[in-house]
């Protein structure tokens, strides 16, 4: 028969009671009374319980209580993660991650904080359905399909500018500023003004560093010496020159021509942020971009799985660059970042600088094969 009774030898005070009592109930004694006097109707539990149905039964039997009916179902366990509340309060405790709302973390309250909807949240859980398989394992690219799938419908589009890199446009006159139209949504009417927000053009603009190179090829559609690209929702513009530091490789400034008319059509579509008026940097942004937690996908069934930590789960970009029209947006706030994914507006904002969480990529791999 199980225990009913564990019997403190040490004498340790109870974190609530201290040293009122030494005795104190057992789970097996506990659980199907409370279950019982709260009108549990039925009392979920996940498969390492099973052995523990016939005392939970025959205690409420021998008390004459009221018995809820029991169901056992496997844990459910994500790649990439642990589930397992001992190693979640192990890496919380010793600071290995930032709290119990890290956004790496898949407690709800990272989840909230990284950006994921409930509504994401019980799609991907009607998706996988209840199962008694003891090595059920769901990929983390399922939960991203489902996060994606509601974020695609309900965040905005703004541009923002990670790495930020100079272009100055030599044919448009210094301390010109024009006020584009840029679309929140991909199929927006024109005549729905909602569905726009401005942005300004100027002389002086930045792309991201990964959309330059110095040695262009044919399957390469960003910006290089004597190429053209497109600048999304404004301009095509073309590299007539590049300013190269002393190293003769990094690249400070790149010198640019617009075509005002619209009549090229280069391939290759850029993201970029203008400065809103002469000299003054765009709206800069701290940019957290969260990643898979641990490199392997069954972390917990490895000895050393501590080891196994991501070195790359959390990068911090410090001065990302955005449109002006993002410094209205307030915590919990959700946007897609054309080309870049989807961000939530983090806590830790404040007046000065507003901090993003990536919530998710754009990138889909969970339909194209996932499982």
């Amino acid at each position: 028969m199980t225990s009913l009774l564990i019997v403190s030898r040490q004498f340790t005070p109870h974190p609530h009671a201290g040293d009122q009592w030494c005795i104190y109930p057992s789970y097996d004694y506990a659980h199907c009374i409370v279950d019982s006097l709260e009108n549990i109707t039925h009392s979920l539990c996940t498969l390492e319980f099973e052995t523990r149905r016939a005392s939970y039964y025959w205690l409420l039997h021998v008390l004459d209580l009221y018995q809820p009916y029991v169901w056992e179902y496997s844990r459910l366990n994500v790649t990439n993660t642990v589930m397992s509340k001992r190693k979640l309060n192990y890496i919380v405790t010793n600071k290995y991650v930032d709290g119990w709302d890290d956004p790496r973390l898949m407690t709800l309250a990272g989840l909230r904080r990284r950006g994921v909807t409930s509504t994401a949240i019980n799609s991907f859980v009607r998706g996988i359905g209840i199962t008694r398989s003891d090595c059920s394992m769901i990929r983390l690219d399922r939960l991203e399909y489902h996060i994606r799938e509601e974020l695609n419908k309900t965040a905005p589009r703004v541009l923002v500018v990670l790495h930020p890199l100079k272009v100055v446009i030599t044919n448009l006159e210094s301390g010109s500023v024009l006020d584009l139209d840029a679309k929140k949504w991909p199929d927006a009417r024109t005549d729905d003004t909602s569905a726009f927000y401005k942005v300004p053009f100027s002389n002086v603009v930045y792309i991201e560093r990964s959309d330059f190179r110095m040695k262009d090829s044919k399957d390469y559609y960003g910006l290089a010496p004597g190429k053209s690209a497109l600048l999304r929702y404004a301009f095509p513009i073309k590299c007539t020159d590049v300013i190269l530091a002393d190293d003769k490789e990094t690249v400070l400034e790149i010198r640019a021509e617009y075509d005002p008319s619209k009549k090229s059509k280069p391939k290759g579509v850029l993201h970029w942020v203008a400065e809103p008026s002469p000299g003054s940097d765009p709206l800069k942004i701290e940019v957290r971009l969260f990643d898979k937690l641990f490199n392997s996908e069954n972390p917990a069934e490895l000895d050393n799985w501590l080891t196994d930590l991501s070195p790359n789960s959390k990068v911090v970009v410090p001065n990302a660059y955005a449109v002006p029209s993002l410094g209205k947006a307030a915590v919990g706030d959700t946007f897609q970042f054309e080309r870049l994914g989807y961000f939530t507006v983090d806590k830790d904002s404040t007046a000065e600088k507003l901090v993003f969480n990536r919530t998710v990529t754009l990138k889909d791999t969970y339909s194209k094969g996932g499982k």
